[in-house]
């Protein structure tokens, strides 16, 4: 703890601060050209043992809890991707590209809970935030992954059939 805080303070900061920081973050993030988020890029491919999204499914049995993670874009006017609208090409591949820009916004606020460290105190509070940092951002990151393997499936699909 870089302040020193009463307990009613820490937690007010931590109300405030934790959802001001995941929200701020999906902000900026929603804000950035898509351009900026390219599904080839390497953090964005995918490998071959997601297996088209299946892994996700069969260890993380994602479509049970998938409902439950909220779409913070529609938030902010962003692109929402609760539902395929449209089985367009152009539509897939800018949906494929929101899920580049939905994991990397999760991949930042991972480290960026860790502001709270100013006026959380040591070591407890340390861990504690580092552990709610990867269990909140980790399956949304995982769901990014999961949708983006199965909607570029989809898209070969469409592409073949045309």
């Amino acid at each position: 703890m870089w302040v020193n805080l009463s307990d009613f303070w820490i937690v007010v900061l931590n109300v405030i601060g934790i959802p001001a920081i995941h929200l701020g973050i999906s902000w900026v993030f929603i804000k950035m050209k898509r351009s900026l988020f390219d599904p080839g890029a390497p953090l964005y491919r995918d490998r071959a043992w997601e297996r088209g999204g299946e892994f996700y499914q069969t260890f993380f049995r994602i479509r049970k809890w998938k409902g439950l993670l909220p779409d913070a874009a529609p938030w902010f006017d962003g692109f929402a991707k609760g539902k395929l609208k449209d089985k367009d090409p152009e539509y897939l591949r800018a949906f494929i590209a929101e899920t580049c820009r939905g994991e990397a916004a999760h991949y930042v606020q991972i480290p960026g809970i860790m502001l709270t460290l100013i006026w959380n105190p040591w070591p407890i509070a340390a861990i504690v935030m580092i552990v709610y940092s990867l269990f909140s951002n980790l399956p949304c990151i995982l769901l990014q992954r999961f949708t983006r393997a199965r909607l570029r499936g989809f898209l070969a699909e469409v592409v073949n059939a045309a």
